[in-house]
């Protein structure tokens, strides 16, 4: 068996990141306290007093810290967008995750001993375009979209010498990574220019007799009764009137779950496995991190026994979309 993958875990705060780090996570990621990442949520991520506490935790404990300033510079405010890359230099993290070529060339000519990561949000799906940014900016590694089967997965790994970094755990996206038209055409602001799915400003809890209504600028996205936990109105995910049927029109709530298929992920080489949920709680990370560092740990001990323990998938059940679990297109049966 190939050495295990880096297990690699979201931080949206300073109890986020150690909650993650105490419960077996080889990496965090994190970001500003702004709309150079993209998960720009109030309440979530870090201001420079905390990020530093955090980066000395994380690297106390032995473990990497990974800046997520994975958001598209807008027109007019580039510098806001490469001082964030001067500070994550400045503050000491191990890696940079960048989208936008534009900031990678940047960071590579102004900091060319920084390591720097190509983000999901990149949507580089073909060796050629990993193999591009390796040639151009010197990238280490590269976030895959979760959009493709094991077998295509293993297609990039064999022809590019850039570590590869999947999905393992967490929500789906319908859309290119955060390219999110329907956010754009709901709200006017795309999840890639302010940071955010479906941003708050926009949400409004709405409660009807029997029944809560969540809406997104004015749009129902679902309507929930009383005995039923009410979502965030995320676009992609909500329930529509379709031709008289009710339904998820476009995406069922459910999440990216790995554990059945973690052999042959080791198998073909891939370098880390990334779980999602930087704007999920502490006890969303400490459950996941937990549950993947045992399954992990297993398959290092297990000469080849490994077996995925029912304690593991309850565990995960119990922070899945919907209570609901997909290996996604990692098992599509068509190409």
């Amino acid at each position: 068996m190939s050495s295990l993958p880096d297990l690699v875990c979201p931080a949206g705060s300073l109890p986020a990141l150690k909650a993650a780090v105490d419960n077996g996570a080889d990496t965090v990621y994190l970001g500003f306290k702004n709309d150079t990442n993209a998960r720009n949520f109030a309440g979530l991520n870090f201001d420079a007093k905390t990020m530093a506490e955090g980066i000395r935790y994380a690297h106390g404990k032995g473990r990497e810290v990974l800046m997520a300033i994975n958001t598209f510079p807008q027109a007019g405010r580039v510098d806001h967008w490469r001082h964030a890359v001067d500070n994550a230099v400045d503050l000491g993290v191990d890696a940079i995750i960048l989208a936008d070529v534009g900031l990678l060339d940047y960071a590579r000519n102004k900091h060319p001993q920084q390591r720097l990561h190509l983000s999901v949000q990149g949507s580089a799906t073909s060796y050629e375009a990993i193999n591009f940014c390796q040639r151009e900016f010197d990238i280490r590694r590269a976030v895959l979209p979760r959009v493709l089967t094991l077998a295509q997965v293993e297609n990039v790994i064999r022809n590019t010498t850039v570590e590869i970094e999947v999905f393992g755990f967490g929500s789906l996206c319908v859309m290119n990574e955060g390219r999110c038209w329907l956010s754009s055409y709901a709200c006017g602001e795309s999840p890639n220019t302010v940071g955010a799915c479906s941003p708050a400003k926009y949400v409004k809890w709405d409660k009807q007799p029997g029944a809560m209504e969540t809406r997104l600028n004015g749009i129902l996205i679902d309507r929930f009764a009383d005995d039923e936990p009410a979502g965030y109105p995320t676009l992609c995910k909500g329930r529509f009137d379709v031709q008289g049927e009710t339904y998820y029109a476009l995406e069922e709530p459910t999440s990216l779950n790995v554990l059945e298929i973690l052999p042959e992920i080791i198998r073909i080489g891939v370098r880390a496995i990334k779980i999602e949920g930087r704007q999920r709680s502490p006890a969303y990370v400490t459950q996941v991190t937990r549950t993947l560092r045992a399954a992990l740990d297993s398959l290092r001990d297990g000469a080849g026994r490994y077996q995925v323990k029912p304690g593991w998938q309850a565990e995960l059940a119990k922070v899945s979309e919907g209570s609901q679990a997909t290996l996604g297109a990692y098992n599509r049966p068509w190409r």
